[in-house]
Parts: C-alpha cells; structure tokens; sequence
C-alpha cells in the first residue's frame, strides 16, 4: 500500500461532520450568501425595464417578500431533518432520491460551483479598479479555432482566492466560520455606512422620488422579467439549511437563522436602492451595470470611485466564501446515499471537513475561471434554482399530508396560505423566464435531463455492488 493510500486511510474514514456553527455563525451564512455583486449592478437595467422609481423599489420588496416566504418554509423542514444538504435531504424525503439527485447536480454546477467561479471573476475585477495595477492583459491560448484557456491578472487572482478560501475551509469549520463572520461584518457595515451617509450629507435630490405609481404596471410582463433578476440578488436565502447538520440547536437556530438573514438583507436592499434613486434621476441610472459605482460618484465626488471598488471587492470575498463552505454539503450528502461517489463523503480526521468535496468544488470553479464557461451556464440553467426551490416547497406539503402525525419542533407561519404564495410567484418567475428565454430554457431542461441519466448511472452502479455475492 502506497504512502498517500496509508493516510487517506487514516483520516478519512468513520468521521462525521459535528456541530459547530451557532446561531451567529449561521445567521452570518445566510446573509453573506445573498449579498454578492447582484445588488449593485442589476437596479439599472430594472429601472430600465420599469422605468418608474418606486415601482422598482415594490418589486425589490417584492422579491424579499417571496425570500422570506421560503424562509419560513425551509425553516420546518430544516428543523424536521437536521443534517448537512439543504435541499437535497428535503427533496429526498419528500420525492425520493431521483428528485434529490437532480437538485444535487444543478447545485454542483449552477448553485455553487458556477456563481463562485463568477464571484471570484468580479472580486478580481473590483480589486483591480481599487489598486492601481493593470489587469487587463490576456493570454488566451486557442485549440481548433476556439479559445480553450484565457489567462489574465483577473483570472489567476480569482483562481488563487478560489485556491485559498477552499483551503481556509479545509483547515476548520471553526476558523472558517470566524473568516466568514469578518468578511460579513465588514460587508454589512459597508452598506449601512453607504445608506447613511448617502442620506445625510450625499450630494442627492428627494425629487427623485416624486413619481406616480401605475398599480397595473404590478402585473405587467416587464414587472415579472425584473423580478426573475431579483430572485438571483436574492439567492442564497436558504443557505444555512445546508449546513444542517454542523449547527449547533438545530431545531430553534435553522428557522431563526433562515428568516433573520432573509429579512436584514431585504431591508438591506430596500434601503441600499432607495439611495440609488435618491443619488440618480431614473434616465440615468437606466441601463447602467455599475449603478452603485455611479450613485457612489453622484453622491460624495469622482475620486470617491476607487474606494468603492475596494469595499465592494472585500464584500464580494464575503460571498465567495461562503459558497465555497456551503456547497460541499450536498455533494457529502449524496455520495452518503450511494448516488456519487462513495470518496466524497469521506471527511477528513483531523479536520472535521469534506475535504473531497470542497476540492471538487474548488476543482469545476477553477475550470470555469479559465475557460469562462461559468459565464453560459449561468444564462442557460439559471431558472433552475427557482424550479428547485419550489419543489422543495410543494415537498413541504407533501409531508404534511403523508405525516401529518410526525414530530415538528417548528411549523410554518401562515400555512398553508405562506407555502401556496412562495410557489405561485416562483411559478410566476418560471413561465416568464420560459417565455422571455425559450431557448436559454431548453438549455436548462436538457442539462436536468442529463443529470437524470448520471443518477440512472448510479443507481445501476448501486445495484451492483449490493447483489455482488
């Protein structure tokens, strides 16, 4: 037996994940998912979308609301089934493993491997508008005509930040969390700074805001494309029920956690875009990508632009992370299952991680870095993380009806009407993001149908090995 094989032998073998993320920790988790560079850069193309300052403000009250209405129903099926997973565990119990498996495969690509390779490009790209070194340069190196690898200043910075945080996260659960709690700290202080003193000595117009509201502009086409955009912003709010299993008090801090994160970044948001307006008439913020780079200039002067670029870069590191520690718990929960391979439910002895699965995360994020495939996969299958998500509630229902009996330390507000109007307005978002993106949806449907032939694999795969005499 080799050396390497004696020691994955002896740390990576009968070990399980333990409880040690508290309500903090946990509440941070939540909040430093959501807020990624979505807050600062779509506002300006709703606004060009609906054109009407307050209306934008409604639909991102809009979007918040439909977050915390998954909040609260993620929350009882978090306290029903502790453990590591998220949707993954939920679907499983509710569906079966084939419905699980496929909610698992568009996590490993779409969920978390695609939005952190994408979020490690706009760290880069940020940190290299705050400093004042050229990042611009690119090696691109072709096969056949096409461009196979792209190399650049921002594209090995975000592949060493991928590198280092998944490192980070190897080393602990506990020093990881601390890293975590930092960067989110930091990020939050930044947006409440930029709110306050966007208001009280800004360079902005109340005017801004004196528009009229049309109430039919609500359920409008253009309302219902504006808030598929804000449903990206607000992703990420049922993060810390996949570390289900690492929380310590389960059954009161999973539901706190969920709800409390959810409903400090939609004030967060409401706040935060309310000063875009105040900094912007809409005909110049409409169309605009950087939009808070804009109302940051609009606000306290042109040379405030470069430290912007930097708080912003430190925030999205926030994001980065805690993808890189949330995503490997449905990998480990599948293969415990049999439906991936077995290796990546292996954790790590001394350690207490999955190490594996951080390091195939860390593996696929890397990849898409270099050859910017992250870039397509988020178009093509993006409308996939709402299908799931509402799955996962009409699961919730399921259980309801086929447990009714069965032990729930927490219950949904509101049910069954709060469950019911989280699955109407994903719906909603669903057939306008269809109708909007025919193809791009195709894309989406034809990538969970492979998934369903890579669970077929395993499946059989599992068969073997147990009828094995």
């Amino acid at each position: 037996m080799a050396k390497g094989d004696i020691l994955v032998k002896n740390h990576l073998n009968n070990v399980h994940l333990e409880r040690q993320l508290s309500l903090f920790s946990a509440f941070i988790l939540v909040v430093a998912n959501m807020i990624g560079t979505g807050i600062f850069t779509t506002s300006g193309f709703i606004m060009e979308e609906l054109g009407n300052p307050i209306t934008m403000l409604l639909c991102w009250l809009c979007g918040g609301v439909f977050a915390l209405c998954g909040a609260l129903c993620y929350g009882e099926l978090g306290a029903m089934f502790p453990h590591s997973g998220g949707e993954y565990v939920f679907l499983r119990e509710a569906f079966g493993k084939g419905m699980a498996f496929l909610s698992g495969w568009i996590s490993l690509i779409v969920g978390f491997s695609a939005p952190i390779a994408a979020a490690s490009v706009a760290f880069a790209t940020y940190f290299f508008k705050a400093a004042p070194i050229a990042g611009n340069k690119e090696l691109v190196i072709p096969l056949f005509g096409i461009n196979l690898f792209t190399l650049s200043p921002i594209t090995l910075l975000a592949v060493i930040t991928i590198i280092i945080f998944s490192l980070v996260h190897y080393h602990s659960l506990f020093w990881g969390s601390r890293v975590q709690n930092g960067l989110t700290l930091f990020k939050i202080a930044f947006i409440a700074f930029f709110v306050i003193a966007g208001f009280w000595f800004g360079k902005g117009a109340g005017v801004h805001f004196s528009t009229k509201v049309d109430i039919r502009a609500i359920f409008s086409d253009r309302f219902a494309v504006s808030l598929i955009f804000i449903s990206f912003a607000y992703s990420g709010w049922n993060s810390a029920a996949y570390l289900g299993g690492e929380i310590k008090n389960p059954l009161h801090n999973i539901p706190l956690s969920l709800f409390s994160g959810t409903l400090l970044v939609m004030c967060l948001y409401l706040f935060l875009n309310a000063v875009f307006i105040y900094a912007l008439p809409a005909a110049k913020m409409s169309g605009v990508l950087e939009v808070g780079d804009l109302a940051a200039s609009a606000l306290f002067g042109g040379n405030i632009s470069r430290c912007f670029a930097g708080a912003i870069a430190v925030g999205i590191l926030s994001a980065v992370s805690a993808m890189i520690v949330t995503g490997p718990r449905v990998y480990y929960a599948m293969a415990k299952d049999g439906i991936f391979f077995k290796r990546f439910a292996l954790v790590n002895r001394i350690h207490k991680t999955p190490a594996h699965s951080l390091f195939l995360q860390a593996l696929i994020a890397v990849i898409m870095v270099i050859t910017f495939a992250f870039d397509a996969l988020l178009i093509y299958i993006g409308f996939t993380l709402s299908l799931f998500a509402m799955m996962t509630v009409v699961g919730l229902i399921v259980l309801r009806i086929k447990h009714p009996n069965a032990k729930r330390e927490y219950k949904t507000f509101g049910y069954p009407a709060i469950p019911i109007f989280f699955i109407l307005g994903n719906l909603w978002i669903i057939f306008y993001s269809i109708k909007s993106r025919f193809i791009v949806s195709l894309y989406g449907l034809g990538t969970i149908g492979l998934g369903y032939l890579v669970y077929l694999y395993f499946k059989r795969r599992e068969r073997r090995y147990v009828n094995y005499p």
